[in-house]
C-alpha cells in the first residue's frame, strides 16, 4: 500500500474511533492503541508532507501561537434567548407562542448548557472557521483553538457547505484536575467550569488549549446548501449524522406540561451530568411555525431559555451605598462581603428603593440571602435576624448626597430621585449612554473622555459633542495628536443614526432599546412621535399608559424641544421605510446569493419603497426567491415548497 492511500485509510480509522470515542462515550479500542494510529499517521505525514490535509486528526494541534485573534463577520445573526423563570413565565410564554403561530404545535425541549457559544462554519464538509459569538454580528477567528477539540470534527460524514452553532464547555471531573494543578503551584484557582472554557478558548497558544481537554454539543443547524429538516427534533438528528456531539437528554413532548415536567425533572438530576446546567431551552418543534412567528429585535420567538430557581447564598452586608441613575433615580445598594453565586463572585446587591429596605429590615452588619436570577446584580431576598450584631440601627434615607444634592420621593413613587435634575452625576450618565453601543456607538468616546469633557465645560448639549475639534481635545490630559485625531474621526462617522437609536439616545424616561426600536417602527419619523398623544401611544403594543404620559412629557419640554432641534443640525436620521401600497404590496420576498447591479441592502430599500416586505426565511408565505450568484440553500428550500424564483435579471425588471 501506498503512503497515500495508508494516510487516507488511517484518517478514516481515526475519525472512526474519535467519534466512538469523544461522541458516543463508546469506545472500541485503547486510548494507547488509539494514540498509537495518530503516531503512525503523523509520522508517514512528516514523511510525505504533500499529502497533508486540513480535515487530518494530526492538524488538532499545529502551528506557533498566534499574535492575535482577527475578527469574523457572522453570516447568520447571533440571536439569545429570552428567559423564563417561573411556571407562570412559561405559560406566558406558551399563550403567546400560541397566539401567533394560530393553532397547537409541540415542543423540543433541551438541555441549557452553561458553556461559551460557538459558531462553526464547513465547507463541503470540511471545518473552514471556527468563531466566538462576539456582539452578534461580528466574532473572533478561533479556529485553531477549536481544533484540539476531540469532539468536534473536522471533516463531516457529508460534503455539505454548513453553519451550526453549539456549546463549549469543561467537564468538572477536568476543571477539578486543572485546580489541583494550579493549587500545587501556587496559583490562583479558577471560579468555574464556564469561566475557564471561556478563557482556554481565546488563548493564543492552541497547545495550552489542546491540553485542557474541552468539549462541545452542537444545538442548531443554522444554515444549509440543502433543505433544512421540518422539525427540531429531526434537526438534532441530522446534526448526530453528520458526525456532531448532540447532547442526548432532548425529548419532545406534546404541551407546556410536558416542558413543566421536563424543567423539574432536570432540577433535579442536573448535578449527576459533568457539564453545568443553567436551565432548559424550550423550541417550537415545527420549522414552518419557527419561521412564521420569527424574531424580536434581539432573540427567537419560537424559544426560550427556561431558567432553574436561581442558586442562593448567605453573606454579611458591610455598608449600604446609594447609586444616582440618569434619569434622577437613587438606588440604594448593599456592598457585601464578597462570595461566590453561581459561579461568579459577587459584591453587590440591589435593595431596589426605600420600601424594600424597610420590608427585609435590613442593616449594617447583617447577614442575608442572596439570590442571583436573571440579573447581573443579584438581590437580597431575606435577612437572618438572628446573626444581627447588637445596637444595630435601621438604615435611613438621607435628604442630600455629595454632588447630588437634595434627593426626594414624589408621592406615589417608590423612588427616591434627585431634585435637581441636571447635576454632575446625572448628566455624565445621560452623555454615557449618548454614545454608548445601545445609542449612537461612538467608539473611543468612553466615560473617561465624557466626563473629561463636562469637566472641562466643552460638553453641554449633545449637539457639542459633534462640534469637537482637535485643538480642544489637545488642551486636555491624556489626549495625544493621534488620539485626538482618531476620536474626531469616530464622532464624525456617526452623524447619520436610524431613528430607533436616535430615540433611545435620548434617555427618555422608562424608554430602552426595545420600546424605541417599537416606536421607530410605528412612526417612521421623529417628528410624528413628538406630536403623537397619549392615547395614540399607549396604543402602542409595548407601551402603555405609564410610558405613554412619560414620552408626551419628555417632548413637551421646551428644553427637551431644543436639545433635539440642536442635535438635528449636527446629525441626520436615517429614514424608516415604512410599507406603503406600491406595485409589491402585499409580496414577500427572500434574497440569497450575491447580485452583481446592486448591493442586498439596495435591493431590500427598492422592494420596501414599493410595499413589499422581505424576510430572511423561506416559506410556503414567500412570493418570489431573488437568486443571484452563488445562492445558498434557500434557493433549494424555494424549490422545495415551489416558490417561485426571479433571477437579477428578471427582479430588475419586477422593479423598474
Amino acid at each position: 500500500m501506498d503512503a497515500k492511500a495508508r494516510i487516507e485509510k488511517l484518517k478514516t480509522l481515526i475519525n472512526y474511533h474519535r467519534h466512538r470515542y469523544h461522541v458516543l462515550d463508546q469506545p472500541e479500542i485503547s486510548d494507547e492503541a488509539y494514540d498509537s494510529l495518530e503516531e503512525e499517521l503523523r509520522r508517514l505525514e512528516e514523511a510525505h508532507p504533500e499529502f497533508i490535509t486540513a480535515d487530518s486528526p494530526t492538524r488538532r494541534v499545529s502551528g506557533a501561537p498566534l499574535p492575535a485573534f482577527t475578527k469574523v463577520k457572522h453570516a447568520i445573526a447571533q440571536w439569545s434567548f429570552d428567559d423564563a423563570f417561573t411556571e407562570t413565565d412559561i405559560r406566558a410564554f406558551d399563550k403567546r407562542v400560541k397566539k401567533l403561530a394560530g393553532g397547537e404545535i409541540t415542543y423540543v425541549c433541551e438541555l441549557k448548557i452553561d458553556g461559551f457559544k460557538i459558531v462553526l462554519t464547513y465547507e463541503r464538509g470540511v471545518l473552514k472557521t471556527a468563531a466566538t459569538r462576539g456582539d452578534g454580528l461580528v466574532g473572533e477567528d478561533v479556529t485553531q483553538n477549536v481544533k484540539t477539540i476531540a469532539s468536534i470534527p473536522l471533516k463531516l460524514s457529508r460534503p455539505v457547505n454548513i453553519i451550526v452553532e453549539g456549546e463549549i464547555w469543561m467537564g468538572q471531573g477536568e476543571f477539578k484536575r486543572i485546580n489541583q494543578d494550579q493549587e500545587q503551584k501556587n496559583l490562583p484557582l479558577y471560579a468555574n467550569p464556564r469561566n475557564i472554557a471561556a478563557g482556554t478558548i481565546r488563548q493564543l497558544d492552541p497547545k495550552i488549549v489542546a491540553a485542557r481537554r474541552l468539549n462541545s454539543f452542537i444545538y442548531d443547524l443554522a444554515q444549509a446548501d440543502f433543505a433544512l429538516p421540518a422539525t427540531q427534533g429531526e434537526e438534532l438528528k441530522l446534526l448526530q449524522e453528520l458526525g456532531f456531539k448532540v447532547n442526548q437528554h432532548f425529548t419532545q413532548v406534546r404541551d407546556i406540561e410536558g416542558v413543566i415536567k421536563f424543567w423539574e425533572k432536570w432540577q433535579e438530576q442536573k448535578g449527576q451530568e459533568d457539564y453545568w446546567l443553567d436551565g432548559v431551552v424550550v423550541k417550537v418543534n415545527e420549522r414552518v411555525v419557527q419561521e412564521k412567528l420569527g424574531y424580536t429585535g434581539k432573540s427567537p420567538r419560537f424559544a426560550i431559555a427556561f431558567k432553574f430557581p436561581a442558586e442562593q447564598v448567605t453573606t454579611m452586608v458591610e455598608a449600604i451605598s446609594l447609586q444616582v441613575g440618569r434619569q434622577g433615580t437613587i438606588t440604594p445598594v448593599a456592598e457585601l462581603k464578597p462570595v461566590q453565586v453561581a459561579g461568579t463572585t459577587v459584591a453587590r446587591a440591589t435593595l431596589h428603593n426605600e420600601d424594600e429596605i424597610k420590608r427585609l429590615d435590613v442593616r449594617i452588619g447583617d447577614t442575608v440571602i442572596i439570590q442571583k436570577s436573571g440579573d447581573i446584580i443579584p438581590d437580597v431576598i431575606a435577612v437572618l435576624k438572628d446573626l444581627r450584631p447588637k445596637n444595630s440601627k435601621p438604615f435611613i434615607f438621607p435628604t442630600s448626597l455629595p454632588g447630588v444634592g437634595a434627593i426626594a420621593r414624589l408621592p406615589g413613587e417608590a423612588a427616591h430621585r434627585a431634585v435637581d435634575k441636571n447635576t454632575f452625576a446625572q448628566v455624565s450618565r445621560r452623555f454615557h449612554y449618548f454614545a454608548s453601543k445601545h445609542a449612537f456607538d461612538i467608539p473611543g468616546l468612553g466615560p473617561k473622555q465624557i466626563d473629561a469633557l463636562l469637566e472641562h465645560k466643552l460638553l453641554t448639549t449633545y449637539a457639542d459633542i459633534f462640534k469637537l475639534t482637535e485643538e480642544e481635545l489637545l488642551a486636555l490630559p491624556r489626549f495625544a495628536e493621534v488620539s485626538a485625531e482618531k476620536l474626531i474621526k469616530s464622532i464624525h462617522s456617526r452623524r447619520k443614526v436610524t431613528l430607533a437609536r436616535f430615540i433611545t439616545a435620548l434617555s427618555i424616561p422608562q424608554v430602552g432599546e426595545e420600546t424605541a426600536e417599537d416606536l421607530a417602527e410605528h412612526f417612521g419619523v421623529l417628528d410624528k412621535l413628538m406630536k403623537a398623544n397619549q392615547e395614540e401611544l399607549s396604543a402602542i403594543s409595548g407601551v402603555g399608559e405609564t410610558i405613554a404620559e412619560k414620552i408626551t412629557e419628555f417632548f413637551a419640554s421646551k428644553d427637551n424641544q431644543k436639545i433635539i432641534a440642536d442635535l438635528l443640525k449636527e446629525v441626520k436620521i436615517e429614514r424608516v421605510v415604512k410599507k406603503v401600497a406600491g406595485k409589491l404590496a402585499g409580496q414577500t420576498f427572500v434574497l440569497t446569493g450575491t447580485m452583481t447591479s446592486l448591493s442586498r441592502d439596495e435591493a431590500k430599500r427598492k422592494i420596501k419603497d414599493l410595499g413589499g416586505e422581505v424576510t430572511d426565511s423561506v416559506s410556503k408565505n414567500t412570493t418570489y426567491v431573488v437568486a443571484g450568484e452563488n445562492p445558498g440553500s434557500k434557493l433549494t428550500k424555494a424549490q422545495t415548497l415551489g416558490v417561485k424564483i426571479l433571477s437579477e435579471e428578471e427582479f430588475l425588471k419586477l422593479i423598474k
